[in-house]
């Protein structure tokens, strides 16, 4: 049952980080885990990046704030994701995936569905509310003791037609260890989205980390430990934010959905 509360305790973390630097034996740890996964045919596609110097990160940070106000002041990234938006408890609870807003940074919360109109993105520009989040993500990252970069190997991603989905699969497998091993050592890990949003900024850091041609960038990572206070709850599976597995489980055949555990 402990490995259930592993498991179950297994959370994004989206606040800041403690300033301890991660031990190098918890390091080690983290790598083991990644490198324990199921590769196709062992090829162990993966090659990780630890980056721990200060400038780095500061730099990383940068480019990660600088890409969220960019995005966010011209409203590509409400339009690219507004499927997933909640607004209300009664969405959150009809749909039970997503995003309720309440929940996002406070200083987007008083738009609510204006973000999704010209009238709304004028509006944040004119608030800088753009600059804000950018300068929030900014201080979260570069809060951070410890940046993971993931890569592939290109070699291994184009060897035959099937073989960039068995490299993806691998690595998420990889990374799914890892991000188990943070919870056991009272870390927390959270992926740095915002430069992928856009491929020039991606671009610097792929510079930035001196990634040889053979290998691809495909994900930056923030670790750290976990203020006691800020401890990640288990997860209900019976709130608003989780669909019930009658919605995503099937029995025998895809024509049948799977009964009676929702409230297990």
């Amino acid at each position: 049952m402990e490995f259930l509360d592993v498991l179950f305790n297994r959370r994004t973390t989206n606040g800041p980080l403690l300033p301890d630097p991660v031990s190098e034996e918890h390091q080690q740890l983290l790598i083991k885990a990644a490198a324990s996964a199921p590769s196709q045919f062992n090829s162990q596609p993966w090659r990780f990046v630890i980056i721990e110097d200060r400038s780095t990160i500061e730099t990383i940070a940068s480019i990660s704030g600088e890409s969220m106000t960019a995005v966010i002041s011209e409203g590509s990234f409400f339009e690219r994701y507004k499927r997933h938006f909640r607004f209300s408890a009664e969405e959150m609870a009809e749909h039970r995936s997503g995003m309720y807003f309440d929940k996002l940074p406070a200083a987007l919360r008083p738009f609510t569905r204006a973000v999704f109109t010209s009238a709304g993105i004028r509006t944040m520009r004119m608030l800088r509310v753009p600059q804000t989040l950018g300068e929030e993500n900014r201080k979260l990252v570069a809060g951070s003791p410890l940046i993971l970069g993931v890569m592939l190997d290109r070699r291994e991603r184009t060897a035959h037609p099937l073989a960039d989905f068995y490299c993806q699969f691998s690595m998420g497998a990889a990374m799914e260890n890892v991000w188990l091993t943070t919870v056991e050592l009272g870390m927390g890990i959270q992926f740095i989205s915002f430069p992928m949003e856009m491929p020039e900024q991606w671009e610097r850091l792929i510079r930035l980390l001196e990634v040889p041609e053979d290998l691809e960038l495909m994900a930056l990572y923030r670790l750290g430990y976990v203020p006691e206070q800020a401890q990640r709850p288990v997860i209900d599976w019976s709130s608003r934010e989780r669909r019930p597995p009658s919605q995503f489980v099937f029995r025998e055949t895809c024509g049948t959905p799977q009964e009676g555990w929702d409230e297990g």
